[in-house]
């Protein structure tokens, strides 16, 4: 079967997504969802499964050392063929880069030595070089800092995965606008799919006791929390 072909006929196969925080249940199960994207060729099953599981919740999740995920990001970005899934991989691994920066300054950790494996990709050394103003000189860059930092002053655990879920769902939904039966399609699709999950799962009596653990913790571990957005 010819892969336009597949593409349509997957893209065609799957629910559309409700908004991240309007949402009350998945549309479509994960085991549903795993036999639709069956329609994929293998190599591009191949980079779907790298992509998602790279930038899973738990995989960017704070806790995970910083040359652990950097580590991993070295591996899996060279293998990525399609240049607007490895953008959205790039985008998110500085987005988590900048919050990790946030929260290891704010608990007094040190500025990070030069050719220290603690973050990734374009602003590593220019936050290196501006440790000790309040966003990095990154408002240009990434204008939502300024409230991620005043988050992680006011130990706002909650509120700052609430923050970051919003930014990782909307720069999605721009990132495939114009995109409707190819790879990034999917891929984005399947990302907003897990942030859904993610999201859904803090409903009733285990988001209460996730957000309470969250905010003890001062920031949380920004495990299972980075898939809600809406």
């Amino acid at each position: 079967m010819a892969r336009p072909i597949r593409y349509y006929m997957l893209m065609s196969s799957l629910p559309a997504l409700p908004p991240l925080f309007h949402a009350k249940q998945l549309p479509i199960s994960r085991l549903r969802l795993e036999q639709r994207l069956g329609l994929l060729e293998g190599t591009d099953a191949a980079e779907l499964d790298r992509t998602e599981k790279l930038l899973s919740w738990q995989r960017l999740s704070l806790d995970v050392p910083d040359a652990t995920l950097v580590e991993q990001a070295a591996v899996v970005l060279p293998r990525l063929q399609h240049p607007a899934v490895r953008a959205i991989v790039q985008e998110r691994l500085e987005l988590r880069t900048a919050v990790a920066a946030l929260r290891r300054r704010q608990r007094g950790g040190p500025e990070p030595r030069q050719g220290e494996p603690w973050g990734h990709g374009r602003w590593v050394d220019h936050i290196r070089r501006h440790w000790r103003e309040r966003t990095f000189q990154l408002e240009p860059i990434f204008p939502w800092l300024s409230e991620a930092e005043r988050l992680v002053r006011a130990g706002g655990a909650a509120e700052l995965e609430r923050l970051l879920m919003d930014i990782v769902w909307t720069r999605l939904t721009r990132a495939v606008a114009g995109h409707y039966f190819d790879l990034l399609a999917v891929t984005i699709y399947v990302l907003k799919w897990d942030l859904l999950e993610r999201r859904l799962a803090y409903d009733g009596g285990a988001a209460l006791e996730r957000f309470d653990s969250l905010t003890h913790e001062g920031l949380g571990d920004f495990d299972r929390p980075f898939e809600p957005s809406g």
